[in-house]
């Protein structure tokens, strides 16, 4: 299959052109591949420039055919509708087959949330007196007080604190950059683990300036930062699925139904567009829906 060189300039235009992140961009290219594996069962090899909107809706039966969900669907579609138009840029097509290619309807599903009480029982069930007890501390705070993603988090640096005005510079999808306010028990926490714990650390080379270490003093993983969330739904009973995202959308859920404006929760959650940040007033309208169904008496 003659794709590879178009794939590699592809990686290059998402990375230095469109400045997403390294897991972005292999979330493109795990598309591309799907892709190249539909044709590979077929025993063909089509050029680029013979792939037509038939070959692609013949496709995503296929990924149907496989079980893929709705969701993961629309997002293959979304990685190769960036693709093919790459090579519109690039002159390699003259026709973009995916311009007509529609993704499956999605059911808006709302986000499963935490409420303060199980927040408190995950942080209360660290173990403070191990030496990554207090970074796990300052981790769930910062996570859920802030709202990160959890990229977000592990590459959070010290030079990216502004203690004194309460506020983070967090670098988001694309590499924009955004001030979220910090509470003053995040601050605390982060304050006791970089000047009475991180301190003692023998800190990789390079990794001088994240802020969450690992035992070998380099920057956290995003696998560590789910594992301890598993770890602490274990520890607590909890029963619901969590992930550290699971606290971004415990913060942004508890901001709205506290009466936070739609656009400050927005700009805290660095989402492009209002329409992403709206899926969260859906849950405020479900709790107004049962005072309604409760207490009118036309209900």
């Amino acid at each position: 299959m003659l794709w590879p060189s178009y794939i590699k300039g592809f990686k290059s235009y998402l990375k230095l052109e469109r400045s997403l992140s390294g897991n972005s961009v292999e979330a493109y290219l795990n598309d591309i591949d799907k892709l190249a594996q539909y044709f590979k069962s077929l025993n063909e090899e089509p050029k680029l420039t013979d792939i037509t909107i038939t070959d692609l809706k013949s496709f995503i039966s296929w990924l149907n055919e496989l079980g893929m969900l709705a969701s993961t669907q629309a997002r293959v579609i979304s990685g190769l509708k960036a693709f093919f138009a790459y090579l519109m840029l690039e002159d390699v097509i003259s026709n973009d087959p995916t311009a007509l290619l529609e993704a499956p309807k999605l059911s808006r599903k709302l986000p499963d949330t935490l409420n303060i009480h199980e927040i408190n029982e995950l942080i209360a069930a660290i173990d403070a007196s191990k030496p990554e007890g207090m970074r796990n501390k300052a981790i769930m705070e910062v996570l859920y007080g802030c709202g990160l993603r959890v990229t977000e988090l592990t590459e959070l640096k010290i030079s990216s604190l502004f203690p004194q005005i309460e506020f983070i510079k967090v670098i988001g999808k694309g590499n924009k950059e955004r001030l979220v306010p910090i509470g003053s028990v995040a601050l605390k926490l982060l304050d006791i683990y970089i000047n009475e714990v991180r301190v003692h650390a023998n800190i990789k080379k390079g990794h001088e300036d994240f802020i969450f270490l690992n035992r070998f003093g380099a920057k956290l993983s995003r696998i560590s930062i789910f594992n301890l969330i598993k770890s602490l739904a274990i520890a607590t009973g909890l029963k619901k699925t969590i992930s550290p995202h699971t606290l971004r959308h415990s913060f942004a859920t508890h901001l709205i139904e506290g009466g936070a404006d739609l656009r400050a929760v927005q700009e805290m959650l660095g989402h492009s567009s209002i329409t992403t940040t709206e899926i969260y007033t859906h849950i405020d309208r479900d709790y107004l829906r049962e005072v309604i169904t409760q207490f009118h008496p036309r209900a």
